[in-house]
Formats: structure tokens, sequence, C-alpha cells
């Protein structure tokens, strides 16, 4: 084993040095003593009045002259030491104090200045403003892109935001995709923070380009505000953050000053993802099932599963309470995979013409494995995969199409259905239509809703109708509430619909009993070796 080199002692070096410079002073002293005399002896030789120099002397002089020497060659040794001592201690400061990605300080070094900036702004009855800014969907490109093109992102979203802020703004990496900047600012001239804060989510909305891939990223930017010196820098970061989540809760891409009414909306947020978190492993998420029917004739025709949360605290709680939370926290993929295996083994015992529709959350989509993962329900719950419909929702196949169309192809290899939801409402319907092999459309409930109300919308669902028909796909109506809807949508050639007019979801339990009572549970098989079928009973007269 090799020794490690013991660290210098700088007390003996001091005294090592001290010493020398001792020898050199008196070395000095010695030559001009001796100096003189050796001189004269040697110009009187010279001049051929004396003998020479004394040898003595003459040897004390050539040694004072190589003391001297030693000691200026100690002194730039000396020197040279301290810069490279110095610039040691500089650049060690520099790594301290600087994330090595993007040249920003560190989340310690904010710390320590902004609290100190704090106090300068204060004392001078300034204001300081601290921006949080997070990238959205950074965590996509590094799965997609790979990490270098992450790291690629990062860095020219620094050199932009180099680039709004004025220079004497503090600027910082929290880590991952969390870039801070500080801004002091008189009390009066707030307008100009919110106008670069805009200016700062424009310039990052600009695509990076990487390797000949145009990158899209954006960013949602939180702001807080001092004006005391007893603000804490670890209260103005939390502000912020608190505020740059509810940016994101808002539609992203954008900036929001941080409001006391947030830390409460926050609290309730965590609540809920710590209740997903215990909820899950106990069963308390489950399957509710709504029907879907033909519009024409009020034949049931299937259910989509929606998820319910039976909270032992808080009762029946709907999705749109804890399915952004669950999206949000990446626990999303997890729950919906465990409530679609409920929903499969219940589904088991319908007739076979009884189709099951399942919403996928574009959050699944970002998943390679998605299709296997979906696969393999199938195969240990038994469920037919031509009796499954897989619902996408538009608005998720902006980010990444290739995956997406990977994804839904393997699944139609293995016999499963596709419908574009929510259609009308994301980005180029059409050129998705054409790309990825949908079997059915469905119409978002917005148009439903306000049909009989807006002209506008009526034509929107007559062309959405229409297009179905040149594309041999049929339409789904969501959110048919009444008989006149139900009556226009007819009238108009929409062939499924679904609604309270025809039902509100139901528990698998009570799904089952609608199902016997219209023989529309699967039988066993007769002695024939076939199943009894029936077309159904008309949901609206028992809805």
């Amino acid at each position: 084993m090799i020794a490690e080199p013991k660290p210098r002692n700088r007390s003996e070096d001091a005294k090592r040095d001290i010493l020398a410079g001792g020898i050199v002073v008196a070395a000095i002293v010695l030559f001009v003593g001796t100096g003189g005399t050796v001189m004269q002896a040697v110009v009187q030789t010279l001049i051929g009045i004396g003998g020479g120099p004394d040898k003595a002397l003459s040897a004390a002089l050539i040694l004072n002259i190589a003391l001297i020497l030693f000691g200026w060659r100690r002194y730039e040794d000396l020197n040279r030491e301290i810069r490279e001592r110095t610039d040691a201690e500089h650049r060690a400061r520099y790594l301290a104090d600087t994330d090595p990605l993007t040249g920003f300080l560190n989340r310690r070094a904010l710390i320590a200045r902004g609290q100190q900036a704090i106090a300068e702004a204060t004392a001078a009855k300034r204001h300081v403003a601290l921006f949080l800014l997070d990238l959205d969907h950074f965590k996509t490109v590094n799965d997609i892109h790979g990490h270098a093109a992450g790291d690629r992102v990062l860095q020219v979203a620094a050199e932009r935001i180099s680039a709004v802020l004025p220079p004497n703004a503090t600027k910082a990496r929290l880590g991952g995709d969390e870039f801070v900047a500080m801004l002091q600012f008189e009390p009066g001239v707030r307008g100009n923070i919110d106008a670069l804060a805009a200016e700062l989510v424009t310039a990052l909305e600009a695509t990076v380009a990487h390797d000949a891939q145009q990158i899209r990223i954006g960013a949602s930017l939180g702001i807080a505000l001092a004006t005391e010196a007893s603000m804490t820098m670890e209260t103005m970061v939390r502000q912020a953050d608190i505020a740059m989540y509810h940016c994101k809760d808002e539609g992203r891409n954008r900036h929001v000053w941080f409001e006391q009414g947030m830390e409460m909306a926050v609290q309730v947020r965590n609540q809920i993802e710590t209740g997903i978190r215990d909820g899950m492993p106990r069963g308390e998420f489950v399957a509710h099932f709504e029907p879907q029917v033909d519009i024409a004739s009020g034949r049931l025709m299937g259910f989509e599963m929606l998820m319910r949360w039976e909270s032992p605290e808080y009762g029946l709680i709907p999705p749109e309470r804890f399915i952004p939370v669950a999206e949000e926290s990446g626990l999303i993929g997890e729950l919906s995979l465990q409530v679609i295996r409920q929903a499969m083994e219940a589904a088991k015992s319908w007739d076979p013409a009884i189709m099951l529709a399942v919403n996928i959350s574009p959050q699944q989509l970002k998943d390679p494995w998605f299709s296997q993962k979906l696969t393999k329900l199938l195969v240990e719950t038994g469920f037919p995969a031509n009796q499954l419909e897989v619902e996408i929702t538009e608005s998720s196949l902006f980010e990444n199409l290739p995956l997406v169309r990977s994804i839904v192809t393997s699944l139609k290899n293995q016999g499963v259905s596709l419908s574009l939801d929510d259609f009308g409402t994301g980005y180029s319907s059409l050129s998705h239509l054409r790309a990825l092999p949908f079997d059915r459309i469905k119409i978002d409930r917005s148009f439903i809703a306000a049909m009989r109300g807006s002209a506008d919308a009526q034509a929107i669902v007559v062309a959405i109708v229409r297009l179905g028909e040149s594309l041999s796909m049929p339409i789904t109506a969501e959110g048919v509430e009444d008989e006149a809807t139900a009556i226009e949508l007819t009238r108009l050639g929409c062939s499924k619909g679904q609604g309270w007019y025809y039902g509100r979801a139901l528990s698998a339990d009570d799904t089952a009993r609608l199902l016997a009572e219209r023989g529309l549970l699967r039988a066993p098989l007769s002695p024939q070796g076939s199943s009894p079928s029936s077309e159904g009973e008309d949901l609206r007269k028992t809805a």
C-alpha cells in the first residue's frame, strides 16, 4: 500500500523562510563590509602597489555573493508558490460556488449571496424579486434524446437567461432543470419585473438545435418578493417554487407571483399525493363504468372506465381532483394499470359484444414499454384484446409522435381498438388521423354542450361527423345530457354517445347487475358449442 504524502506544515515553511531571510540579510551586511576591502586590494594590485587581496576576505566575498543569489532564488520561489497557492484557492472557491455545466452559482452560494443582497436592498429602500424557473418537459428530453441533449438544453437555457437578464442580476442553477435569478428594483416599477419575466418565458420557448434535431421546451416561472430584511432566502425560494407549480397547474409557459393562498393549495396537493401513495396498496382506487350507447336505437354498446378514489377519510373522490396530482408526481402509470386490471377482471363476465374503453394518460404514452405492459395485463387477466378500446387524447400526441405511433401500432397488432379522444381540442388533428391507425373519433364534450346555443359549435360537430364518414371512422359524442341533444346528434349522423342522458358511471357490481338484467353477461357455452347473444336494451328507458 502506497503511503499518502503528508500535508505541508505552513508554520515550518515560515520558519525556514525566516531563517533563509536572516541568512541573506547577514550575507548582504558582510558583503558590504568585505566587498570594499577586497575591491580596494584588487585595485591596488592592478596599479602595482599591493600584494593582492586577502584570500580569506576573498572567500568570504564569494560566499556572500552565493548567499545573496540563494536568497534571491528563494525569494522568487516563494513568490511563485504564493501565486500558485492563491490561484488554487480562487479556483477551489469558484468550483465550490459554481455549477460546472452552466457557470451559474450553485444553491449554496446563492443562499449566501442572496441573503446579503436582500439586506443591502432593503437598507436602500429597494425590493428584491426572486425568479424560480423550471423547464417544461425536460425529463422527456432526457428520456427521448439522451442526457447529452439534456445538457445541451440546460446550457442553451442558461445562455438565454443571461442574455435577457441585466448584468447585475444574481443567477444560479439549483439542480436539475431549475434556475434562479435575483434582481433589485425600485418599489414603483414592478411592471418592469413582469415584462422581464415574460421575456424570459418567450426566450425559452424557442427550439434548441442538437444533432440535427429541434428540441422544443418551455418554462414555468414563479416569482417571490422581498420587501424587508427579515425575509430569508429559504422562504423566498420556497414561495417562488410554490408559485412556479401553480403556474404549471394553470397551463405552463407563463409567470406567476406568489400569493399567500397558494401555500394552502400546495399543502392540499401534498396531502393528495400522500393519499395516493398510501391508497394504492390498500386498493382505494376503483373502476367505475359509464355507458356508451348507439344514439339512434339506445342499444348498449360498451362502457368507458372511469377512475374513482374511495377514500376512507373523504369518501368518493372524482378523478379531476387526484389525476393531475398523480400525473405530476409520476404515479399515474402504476395507478392507471392497477385500475385497468380491475376493469378487465370485471369485464371478463360481460357479453363479447360489450366493449371496454380505457382512457390513457399522456404521461403513459411517454413510456416506451407501455404497450407491453398493457399486453401483459390482457394475458394475465384473460381479457379479450378485441373487446378493449384504448382512448388517447389528442394533446398527448404533440410531444413525440414517433413513440406514440410505435405504441399504438403494437396495440393494434394485438387486436386492440383505438379511439382519438377530445377531438378538436389538440394540435394538428388531421395529420394525426392520417399518421395513426385510429378506429374511432370522440368529439369533445365542450362542443356537444355548446352545440344547441352556438352555430359555430354545431358547425364543428357537423364537420367532424362528415370527416369521420369520409374516413370510415365512427363518431362518439361525449357529454350527451338531454334528449334534445341526442335527437340532434342522431339527425347529424353521430353513431355513438355517452353522458348523463344514458346513465352515470356505475360501480363494477352495479354494472354487472345492469348487464344481468339485460341478459348481457357472458354465459357458459351451450351443448352445441355456442353462447346465447343479446342485442341489448334501450338504456334511455332505464337510465
